[in-house]
């Protein structure tokens, strides 16, 4: 557990109603209690309603509902705060600025609160590159294979491969370390033939990954063909709308038009190219 405490936005900078900064680390809570003087630290995991204060000048800088979760049952396994404020950028700023202010705090760096929670033992590596996934995801299909993973769903898969493999090693060097004992006599070839059927699957998961991994970046089209062919017009009905211009003179796309399609949930982006 770091000895930092570290606060950031977490609901993403655009202008909204509502705006989300995290705390996580040893101080959150006082960090909690210097923005609410006078105020009784809420109950864990119940929002409460309370006036925010810039512990340096007294001032009010909002009226926001503020959560605490204690750790390790937080996301990042440290204790954590979090400050649903207005999401005013004057709101915000200030309430940042204050936090900036109190000792002890400093702001996160990108991915930090994922780092922690990894590190922390709250994920693994494929439910942390999950997260990732599911802030980026574009479609529904992408939204599913993300959440599938974020789920621990790789990481049974891992886990359980892991143990088989132990297995499997306790069995060779069994037949190593105790050749004068009595042991069965097939023992080398149980390892054997389990290390065959991991094999197997391991490489039939590869082969889905990289259907997984082409869902996540995308497939790439180029449309190819001689000018006036009506790739321009093709493309535009693909987009469902005039992304390129299309005309009867040969040569009038010059530059790669690209088209970032949803097709049943699969990113495509499509190139118009010149012919």
């Amino acid at each position: 557990m770091s000895d930092h405490t570290i606060f950031a936005l977490a609901s993403g900078g655009a202008r909204a109603g509502v705006a989300v900064v995290r705390l996580s680390g040893p101080g959150a809570g006082d960090a909690l209690a210097a923005l609410t003087p006078g105020r009784n630290v809420p109950a864990p995991r119940k929002a409460s309603l309370r006036d925010l204060h810039d512990p340096a000048s007294g001032e009010t800088l909002d009226q926001a509902l503020v959560v605490r979760f204690p750790g390790p049952g937080s996301f990042t396994g440290e204790d954590v705060v979090e400050l649903h404020l207005h999401g005013g950028p004057a709101v915000v700023e200030g309430v940042l600025a204050a936090l900036g202010r109190i000792p002890g705090l400093r702001p996160a760096e990108a991915g930090e609160f994922t780092r922690r929670a990894f590190l922390n033992g709250r994920l693994d590596l494929t439910q942390a590159e999950a997260i990732a996934d599911l802030v980026a995801a574009e479609t529904s299909e992408q939204r599913r294979q993300a959440l599938d993973q974020a789920a621990g769903s790789l990481g049974q898969i891992y886990e359980g491969w892991r143990t088989r493999l132990i297995a499997a090693i306790a069995h060779v060097e069994a037949g190593i370390d105790f050749a004068d004992e009595d042991l069965p006599e097939d023992i080398d070839r149980a390892a054997r033939d389990a290390l065959a059927v991991l094999a197997g699957e391991i490489a039939a998961h590869l082969d889905d990954g990289r259907r997984g991994e082409r869902l996540r970046a995308g497939v790439h089209l180029a449309l190819l063909g001689r000018p006036n062919a009506g790739k321009s017009t093709l493309l535009n009905l693909l987009a469902g709308r005039d992304a390129a211009i299309v005309s009867e003179t040969a040569g009038t796309t010059r530059d790669v038009i690209e088209v970032h399609l949803d097709l049943g949930g699969v990113p495509v982006i499509v190139a118009d190219t010149a012919g």
